[in-house]
């Protein structure tokens, strides 16, 4: 029973990635007759607005890797994300598994 039941939330979590990815369209070219990207991250719209607000504005630094592709940038940082989230529910994991076998401990002395 729990097999099956784990095999049903597997099969709505594929559902729930897969059905956005499907049903979205791509977006007609812009007023300026460039194409507008899906992925597009909040950095190229800073990088757009700064180069609005002052056109002579020079970068401190460059990129140490330039993703091939906003879908590749979206991924890593995605990767990136989960990474992150994976540690900090470790640590709370242990740290709360941690706690509650010292309470234990002290319950029986």
């Amino acid at each position: 029973m729990k097999r099956l039941q784990n095999l049903i939330l597997l099969t709505l979590v594929a559902i729930l990635v897969v059905i956005p990815l499907v049903m979205i369209k791509k977006p007609e070219p812009g007023p300026d007759g460039k194409e507008v990207k899906i992925f597009a991250g909040a950095d190229d719209q800073a990088r757009d607005a700064i180069g609005t607000i002052n056109p002579a504005y020079q970068p401190w630094m460059e990129s140490l890797m330039e993703p091939p592709s906003g879908e590749v940038a979206s991924l890593l940082f995605a990767f990136q994300a989960a990474l992150g989230a994976g540690f900090i529910g470790y640590w709370y994991g242990s740290s709360s598994t941690r706690a509650k076998l010292r309470r234990e401990q002290e319950k029986q002395a």
